[in-house]
């Protein structure tokens, strides 16, 4: 995960199959981990700096609605 957050800061913008746009300046970092895992940090670009609002291990093959709404409100938050 730290390595695709390097890439992201040092490359930004990114798209697929790094980073997927969610709406709103919402954005979602994909990390294929072993063992078929899928790691999912939840981020926006405030003032020209990334910030992480959430991560977690994807299960399904949609985003769970209840870690959308944390980041989201977590972006909320900051702003």
């Amino acid at each position: 995960m730290g390595l695709a957050m390097r890439t992201v800061q040092v490359g930004w913008p990114l798209g697929m199959p790094l980073c997927r746009p969610l709406g709103d300046g919402l954005h979602e970092l994909r990390v294929s981990l072993k063992g078929k895992q899928e790691a999912r940090l939840l981020f926006c670009v405030h003032d020209k700096t990334i910030v992480g609002l959430h991560a977690f291990f994807k299960t399904t093959r949609e985003t769970p609605k209840g870690e959308l709404e944390l980041a989201k409100q977590r972006m909320r938050a900051m702003q």
